[in-house]
C-alpha cells in the first residue's frame, strides 16, 4: 500500500477554502462543551462546571471556521471570570478566526446560603444560571436564572372548606443591564423568590414546614400574579435595561402545567 508523505508544517487549510454557494452562516461553532469556570458575582466567587457554547458568523465566501481555536481560547484563560472577562473572551474568539461576530454562552449551577425561617438551620440551595455574550456588529450581555419556589392556588383556597392545592414552581428571568450597572446572581435570586407564594429551603425542620406551609396559604398566587409581581420588581429597577420573565407552575392536581410570560418593551 503506497504511503503519502506530507509536510506536517504545511498541511492544507481546508476550512479556508472558498465556497461558491453564496450563503453566509449566522452562527457556527461548538456546543455541549464541558469546561470548568470560576465565576465572581460580586457577592461570592464559586468554582463550578460550565456547559459552554462558542460560535461565530461565517462570511459567504468561506467554507468553514477553525473550531479548535475556540477551545484554545477557553483553555488559555486562567483566573476568575466576570461578565467583563466573558465579553473579552468572546472578543478573543472573534479575533482568533477573523470573524465579523462571535457568540459565547455558558450554563452553570450557582448556590446560595439559605437560613430556615424558624429553626435557623443553614443549607445551600442551587439554581441554574446562563450567561450569553455577543460581540461584533451587535454587542451585548444577557444573564438568565431559573429559581425554584412554591405557589398556592387562590381559587383552590377560595372554593375549598379546608386546604388548597400547592406545588413547586419555577421563576425564570433574563436581564440586560444598563451601561455600567450589574446585579449579582444572588440578588437576582432574591428578587425572583420574593415574588412567589413561599420560598424553598434545603434544610428545614417541622417548625419550618409549619411556617412555610402557612406562609404559602396566606399568600396565594395565580401564575399570572407571580409573573406580574416579578415583572413589577424588574421594571422598577433602574439598573435593568431590558428583561424577560416567566413562571411555570408544576400543577399538583392537573395533568398540565401553567405558565405566564412578560417581556419588557
Amino acid at each position: 500500500m503506497p504511503t503519502v508523505t506530507q509536510d506536517l508544517n504545511n498541511l492544507p487549510d481546508v476550512q479556508s477554502e472558498l465556497d461558491g454557494r453564496g450563503m453566509p452562516i449566522q452562527r457556527v461553532g461548538v456546543t455541549d462543551v464541558r469546561y470548568p469556570i470560576c465565576f465572581s458575582s460580586s457577592e461570592s466567587t464559586q468554582s463550578t462546571s460550565g456547559l459552554w457554547e462558542v460560535a461565530v458568523s461565517l462570511v459567504r465566501e468561506k467554507r468553514g471556521t477553525h473550531m479548535s481555536r475556540f477551545l484554545e481560547v477557553l483553555s488559555e484563560f486562567e483566573g476568575v471570570q466576570t461578565l467583563d472577562t466573558l465579553f473579552e473572551t468572546c472578543v478573543q474568539v472573534k479575533e482568533r478566526v477573523s470573524a465579523e461576530d462571535a457568540f459565547l454562552k455558558v450554563q452553570f449551577p450557582w448556590f446560595v446560603e439559605k437560613t430556615a425561617p424558624v429553626s435557623k438551620r443553614i443549607g445551600k440551595l442551587g439554581f441554574d444560571v446562563e450567561i450569553s455574550v455577543s460581540c461584533g456588529r451587535a454587542c451585548g450581555t444577557e444573564v438568565s436564572i431559573r429559581v425554584p419556589a412554591t405557589s398556592l392556588c387562590p381559587c383552590s383556597k377560595q372554593v375549598s372548606d379546608f386546604g388548597a392545592h400547592n406545588q413547586r414552581c419555577e421563576l425564570r428571568l433574563s436581564v440586560r443591564f444598563s451601561d455600567g450597572e450589574m446585579i449579582s446572581l444572588e440578588e437576582m435570586f432574591r428578587i425572583a423568590e420574593r415574588s412567589a407564594s413561599a420560598q424553598l429551603y434545603s434544610v428545614i425542620k417541622r417548625v419550618d414546614e409549619k411556617h412555610v406551609t402557612e406562609q404559602a396559604y396566606s399568600n396565594p398566587k395565580f401564575v399570572e400574579d407571580t409573573v406580574r409581581d416579578l415583572a413589577e420588581s424588574l421594571n422598577s429597577d433602574v439598573r435593568i435595561e431590558w428583561f424577560k420573565c416567566s413562571v411555570e407552575n408544576f400543577e399538583s392536581i392537573h395533568s398540565h402545567n401553567a405558565f405566564a410570560e412578560i417581556i419588557s418593551e
